[in-house]
């Protein structure tokens, strides 16, 4: 009986004590998302939607900013994060997403593996307290 409880407890502590790596995989793109006339143009058709439906100058907002948008698989924006952190960032952040929103146009999704999935895309924007660094 003392020998079947020491196997056990050997067999026990062996599983308590082994080690399994658990594998992170991470799959890159095989093409980014994309909009129509590329990032350059995203970033002044967005622009073109701040200064319509946005007040810039009631935010303390000086200085370069990133966005970082989700493109889902469908090629619509469905997320966006501001950085840095403003005074009234909800309220900002509800006006930026209103002005995201405003434009139509839908990305081409990225695709991994031929299987279109989300992803993000980061741009900046330099904010000054009369202006952005786009003026329409």
């Amino acid at each position: 009986m003392r020998a079947f409880l020491l196997i056990i407890a050997l067999l026990s502590s062996n599983v308590a004590f082994s080690q399994s790596e658990a594998t992170k995989t991470s799959t890159l793109a095989d093409s980014k998302a994309e909009f129509p006339g590329g990032q350059e143009a995203f970033r002044k058709e967005f622009m073109k939607m701040v200064h319509a439906y946005v007040d810039i100058t009631a935010y303390a907002v000086n200085g370069k900013f990133s966005f970082i948008i989700t493109i889902d698989e469908k090629g619509k924006m469905s997320e966006m994060k501001i950085y840095p952190k403003v005074r009234n960032d909800e309220e900002f952040k509800q006006d930026m997403n209103f002005a995201m929103k405003r434009i139509k146009k839908k990305w081409k999704p990225a695709i991994t593996n031929g299987v279109p999935v989300s992803s993000n895309i980061i741009f900046d924007i330099n904010f000054t307290s009369e202006h952005s660094d786009e003026e329409f």
